[in-house]
């Protein structure tokens, strides 16, 4: 079986990593799996990147041009709605017309177009679409937040500057009616959170939806002695070490703000932990908390060495995302397989891997006093050592290489009418 994944990105942005893992894990499955990119970041012979053309800079840019310009020239929320305007036809590629199966993840951004969706539905092969977000069932946005325009049509988004019945998301949820509806795709949504959205949205009605989660490597994301971590990382050993991390941290969506106060408060309710915590911060701009926070703050600047990563994440005791938008975050995922328990809102599919008191600690949404109390909770419990275990189990019996490949593998199979 030959399946082509297709992704704007090979390693930049979780839909990437998740994508490139189930790849690999497809691979170790006797899969002969290969992916598409318009960005490619690595050597990896198995990714194959767009055939180089002034055209991928200008489907990106006319994309963008086209939502500036519908915004009233304004760039407040540029980068949070796609339109797919534009983008390339994949179906002319060697890679297209070797697979049996099609896998569409995270395209957005000049990647494809809603007219290349539609060319690859009109070449018949099947098609597989894994929503890393809500983009695949809304009009523009990736993450709808309260807004239910997508239960029906979409029209009066708050992501635009003067919105209206007939604006932009209207229209682009009309587009997506005519090119993809009542066309048959296996949507594969990767928390049951989002497969509850994506089943509301008058888009998908009638199309096949289920969950599957993303893979992680649980041989490379594993616990291993924590003071030898530490020493890799250039870390103390004699404080106990909270984890903040993301692409760009001063990213309101991952939710710094709360951080910030939750730290704020902490310190205020128990000064004595000033002296007992230190702060890893891991992103672009991390240097932005060191003044922000009443701890000590050790700034890692973003890395895509995983190795780097399953240290940083093995060196600390606890790993806190008060993120406001969530599908089923990588970051959780990866610090749980390193047995370290984590704090994270009610949003999106993180109820789904903290199960709370028992590997970690789900805060109420936007409560920066619930948050405060999950931090120190999970640094103050006795069975610590148990929930650690606990997370790693969490991990290796949802999210093992294996056990998602296999979900995948049967997707694929009924698609092409064998089965196992």
């Amino acid at each position: 079986m030959r399946v082509l994944l297709i992704n704007t990105s090979e390693r930049i942005g979780g839909a990437a990593v998740s994508c490139k893992r189930l790849m690999e894990a497809l691979q170790a499955n006797d899969i002969k799996a290969k992916m598409l990119v318009r960005d490619k970041q690595t050597d990896e012979i198995a990714v194959v990147p767009l055939p180089h053309s002034w055209k991928l800079l200008w489907h990106f840019l006319w994309e963008r041009i086209r939502i500036w310009q519908t915004n009233g020239f304004h760039r407040q929320n540029l980068f949070k709605v796609d339109i797919a305007n534009a983008g390339s036809d994949v179906t002319n590629l060697p890679e297209f017309q070797q697979a049996d199966i099609i896998h569409l993840h995270w395209i957005n951004q000049g990647m494809l177009s809603l007219k290349s969706i539609r060319k690859i539905l009109d070449s018949g092969k099947p098609v597989v679409w894994t929503m890393h977000d809500m983009w695949p069932c809304t009009g523009i946005c990736h993450h709808a937040r309260d807004c239910e325009g997508f239960l029906h049509e979409c029209g009066k988004c708050p992501y635009l500057l003067k919105p209206s019945k007939h604006d932009l998301s209207y229209k682009i949820y009309k587009k997506k009616k005519t090119y993809l509806g009542n066309r048959h795709i296996s949507y594969v949504a990767c928390s049951q959170w989002m497969e509850g959205q994506a089943r509301k949205s008058a888009l998908l009605q009638g199309q096949h939806i289920e969950s599957i989660p993303n893979p992680i490597n649980t041989s490379l994301y594993r616990p291993v002695n924590k003071q030898e971590a530490r020493q890799r990382c250039g870390l103390p050993q004699d404080l106990k070490l909270i984890l903040f991390g993301s692409v760009k941290i001063t990213d309101k969506r991952k939710g710094v703000l709360y951080f910030i106060d939750s730290c704020k408060l902490l310190a205020q309710q128990h000064p004595e932990l000033k002296d007992q915590i230190g702060i890893v911060v891991l992103g672009n701009s991390s240097d932005y908390l060191t003044n922000q926070l009443p701890f000590q703050v050790f700034p890692q600047e973003f890395v895509m060495d995983d190795h780097k990563i399953a240290d940083l994440y093995n060196s600390v005791d606890l790993y806190a995302t008060p993120s406001l938008e969530e599908n089923l975050p990588n970051t959780i995922m990866e610090a749980m397989a390193c047995g370290v328990p984590c704090v994270g809102f009610q949003v999106g599919g993180i109820p789904e891997m903290i199960d709370h008191l028992h590997n970690g600690y789900v805060a109420e949404y936007k409560s920066t006093e619930d948050f405060t109390n999950g931090i120190y909770w999970l640094l103050q419990a006795p069975d610590y050592k148990r929930m650690s275990a606990e997370a790693v189990r969490k991990v290796q019996t949802h999210y093992a290489p294996q056990v998602v490949a296999r979900r995948y593998i049967q997707v694929y199979n009924k698609l092409l009418g064998t089965y196992e």
